[in-house]
């Protein structure tokens, strides 16, 4: 059998249900490779195995008595440090953050936990999921597990390298700019935004108020799908369309993101072009449409994150400024200057732009689109960091609301993973993974993995 921690979550699922696997010989591997592979990665804040270890031995029991819960059942999922954990610290990877510790799970924490999950550990993230990978932290900074010398994003950074290097088969992430999806697209796996409100936000440390989403990174579609149905209170059975294929599907390609509006690296503009051949050839009607530009999708982002931001930091950038990474002080400081005719300006541009995308979902179900404009580089290198941070196709869907799913799409000459975005309606996450999914099973992708272990 394939060794427990290399499983997809619906395959180790599955092996659970049958009996043919049990959560602690699941757990144990995974720990294994922990100790293995975590050393260089950085992806672990902090580890809770003897929790986790009585939570396995008890979903082992009562699944050799009465059969798994939900699909969930006995499955270690990582959570990102600015998630509550009861009786943890939920740091935000801030020294500002060191002595918090959770009274409560996060709703959605609650939900998995109810659902038979089992939590090994917090993972790392940019400071308050607004900073970047900054060496002058408590924790250092995740890498990315197709390259340690390379950025992996963020700033779910420790759940993407978590997920990608095998050592779980999935974690939670937040996205208020694309933090979810980031990871996923420089990590080479899949990470999903589900539409705004959708997955509840509290117990989660807020980064700004009406961005903030909080999604799962997996590696394939099918465990986003089985992830969102436990997050989302069971709302529906995301897994039921998966397989209903691309013939007929309407998609709608977004070209001038990657093509005018950022000009793409060549190599990810090539495999976002070779994903609408593929899409087209298993039977999707793909057409070009144009949104407005990425520009102002961007500039109404900012505004408001900074903004929202500065409420929730304003006593700590007053009395504790020196206690934050530069490079995370450089970023909220600015919220405090924003004016409010500025802030209610970019609200009433932010109706605007949601009414000009779903007029692009009158005529296409789907989009496609590029997510990240570059492969991931190197973490060391402060000016490269900043400079493709912000070269990237997410923002708007945070902007909108709309659910939004990345995936692998392709490797660069460098061995580092390309990536593609899909798009849908609000509260269509049925359609997108279905989408995501059509793609996923006619690409290679899915079967690539770090190269770790050689």
């Amino acid at each position: 059998m394939t060794a427990p921690h290399s499983l997809t979550l619906a395959d180790a699922s599955a092996l659970i249900a049958a009996r043919r696997l049990s959560p602690v010989e699941l757990l144990e591997d995974c720990l294994a490779r922990i100790a293995a592979v975590e050393p260089r990665l950085n992806a672990f804040i902090r580890m809770t195995v003897a929790e986790a270890e009585a939570a396995a031995r008890e979903a082992e029991a009562e699944i050799t008595r009465d059969g798994p819960r939900t699909a969930l059942h006995g499955i270690p999922v990582g959570l990102k440090d600015i998630i509550d954990l009861a009786g943890h610290p939920t740091t935000c990877h801030s020294r500002l953050r060191l002595d918090h510790m959770a009274e409560r799970d996060a709703v959605v924490v609650a939900r998995l936990r109810a659902a038979g999950a089992v939590f090994p550990g917090k993972l790392a993230t940019h400071e308050f999921a607004i900073g970047g990978p900054a060496f002058d932290l408590p924790f250092p900074p995740a890498r990315n597990p197709w390259n340690t010398a390379h950025h992996p994003g963020g700033s779910s950074s420790g759940s993407g390298a978590a997920v990608a290097s095998r050592m779980l088969p999935a974690a939670l992430g937040t996205d208020t700019g694309g933090s979810v999806r980031h990871p996923a697209s420089h990590c080479g796996i899949v990470g999903l935004k589900p539409t705004y409100g959708l997955v509840p936000r509290d117990g989660v440390f807020p980064l700004a108020f009406s961005l903030d989403h909080v999604g799962p990174l997996t590696r394939t579609v099918r465990d986003a799908a089985m992830m969102l149905n436990i997050m989302s209170g069971g709302r529906a059975d995301f897994t039921r369309d998966l397989n209903l294929g691309l013939r007929g599907l309407r998609v709608g390609f977004v070209r001038h993101f990657h093509e005018t509006d950022q000009l793409g690296d060549p190599e990810m503009g090539a495999a976002i072009e070779a994903a609408a051949e593929l899409l087209a050839a298993e039977g999707a009607r793909v057409t070009t449409i144009t949104l407005p530009p990425l520009a102002e999708f961007a500039a109404v982002n900012r505004t408001i994150l900074v903004s929202e931001a500065s409420v929730v930091h304003e006593e700590w950038l007053k009395t504790r400024p020196d206690e934050y990474a530069a490079v995370t002080r450089r970023r909220l400081l600015p919220g405090l200057f924003v004016p409010a005719v500025d802030y209610m300006h970019a609200a009433r541009r932010r109706t605007q732009l949601i009414a000009a995308v779903e007029a692009a979902f009158a005529e296409v179900d789907v989009l496609l689109t590029a997510s990240s404009m570059d492969p991931a580089c190197r973490i060391d290198d402060t000016e490269a960091v900043e400079r493709t941070y912000p070269r990237q196709a997410r923002t708007p869907f945070n902007v909108t609301g709309h659910p939004a799913i990345t995936l692998m799409a392709g490797l660069s000459s460098g061995g580092l993973p390309l990536s593609v975005q899909f798009v849908s309606p609000s509260f269509t996450e049925a359609r997108l993974l279905r989408a995501a999914h059509g793609f996923e099973r006619a690409s290679p992708w899915k079967d690539y993995a770090p190269p770790l272990d050689g």
